[in-house]
Parts: structure tokens; sequence; C-alpha cells
């Protein structure tokens, strides 16, 4: 059932679009030849217990999928890091040993993850790092993760090569995107689907479609980071 929230949002984001472009395209996900017919969407970020891909683990997850019909799907979950989680961490997303403490590991979750991520674009803010993440992840579960990239920070130097400032609360104010929370997976996943329908109304499709394409990009990250071969 949609909330509050998605009716709010997609009302003020079809009038943008309604302003702009005639009423047979106003209501796609996206409209431009950088997105095939038959591509979805796939914006996600991850809450982790620090910086370094090896040494640290994932504490959540949260994938917002557009469809190609514009169905959006939302979820997330915490992950048991099998580690403590730096004081440091706590304060910055809100996420507490105890709140992970009996959340599955990311092996037991990871086929489930592994097929919300198929059969799209990856997308994410600073990509490599929730990429990175996710393939070191699979990498110990025994999988590989083989998705096409694109980093909305790169996006956004690209569309506004004026702007010095890239990151997600510069864009929240420069964009009036809507936070539900911050330093949250599903609420930044969330934030990142509300900036590319901010950009698809606003952008000239030439324009975006090229920057776009001209951004994807499949990460040659064939390599388990505990020396072990990871199956496909």
């Amino acid at each position: 059932m949609a909330s509050k929230y998605d009716a709010v949002m997609n009302c003020f984001f079809a009038a943008q679009i309604q302003q702009r472009r005639s009423a047979t395209r106003g209501c796609q996900a996206w409209d431009n030849d950088a997105m095939t017919p038959y591509e979805k969407l796939i914006f996600v970020d991850l809450e982790t217990t620090g910086a370094n891909l090896v040494n640290d683990r994932i504490t959540e997850i949260g994938i917002v999928a557009v469809s190609t019909d514009g169905k959006i799907e939302r979820w997330s979950t915490f992950v048991n890091p099998g580690r403590p989680i730096p004081s440091f961490i706590q304060g910055l997303t809100g996420i507490s040993d105890d709140m992970v403490a009996t959340a599955p590991s990311f092996e037991t979750l990871a086929d489930g993850v592994r097929a919300r991520l198929e059969g799209g674009l990856f997308i994410a803010h600073n990509a490599r790092f929730d990429y990175g993440f996710l393939h070191h992840a699979f990498a110990r579960a025994g999988h590989a993760l083989h998705s096409e990239m694109l980093c909305t920070v790169k996006l956004s130097r690209a569309l506004f090569p004026q702007e010095k400032k890239h990151n997600l609360d510069t864009l929240i104010a420069r964009h009036e995107l809507i936070p539900e929370a911050r330093h949250r997976a599903l609420a930044d996943a969330d934030l990142l689907w509300q900036l590319w329908r901010k950009l698809t109304a606003s952008m000239p499709d030439d324009i975006f479609s090229q920057k776009v394409q001209a951004l994807r990009q499949r990460p040659n990250l064939s390599a388990s980071p505990d020396g072990q071969t990871a199956s496909t």
C-alpha cells in the first residue's frame, strides 16, 4: 500500500513532468535513450561498520527498484556484521549493536539480495563504495556481482560542472529533495530515486542520456578480497 509520502511525491513529480512533457511520456520513470525499454533502475544504499572494504562489514541494505512499468518496490534489512559497530558509526547512523544482533548474516541474505540486483542498472551515490562492499560480501559468500553501475556523484558533476559540491546533503538542498532520514539505507536510496526524477523532469533528454551513457560502467572486480574465487 502506498504511503502518504509516496502519494505526495508522485503528485509533485507528475506535475513537474506534465508541465514539460506530453501526457503520454510524463508517467515514465525515465525518458531517454540511455535507459533501454526493458531496463529497470535499482537505487542502492548501504550502511557499514566503516569505510574499509576488506575489514568492515555491511549493517543495513536499502534498495528502491523501479520496474519498466513504473512499479516501485522498496526493501531494506539490517545485516549482522559479526563485529561491533564503532561508537562514531552508531552516532552517525543510529544503528546500534543491539539492532543488528538478531539480524541475518549477509551469507544468509546473499541469494535474495542478488535476485533484487539482477536485471537492472545499479545506481548509488559514491557507487564504488556500495558496489565494492557488496562485491566483497558476495565474494565471501561464494558469489559474484556483475551489475552495471552508475554513480550519482559523477552524474551530478557531469550535469552541473559549475557546482563545487556534489555530496548528498548538498544535492538535497540544491534539488529540494525530501529526506525521511539521513544515513539510513532505505531513506538514502529513496533520495536517489527522487534525484533521478528531478533530473529527468528538468534536464533535456539528449543531455541526460549522453551523460548517463558515458558514465555507466561494469566494474572489473573479479577477485575475492580474501583471495578466494567467487562463483558466478
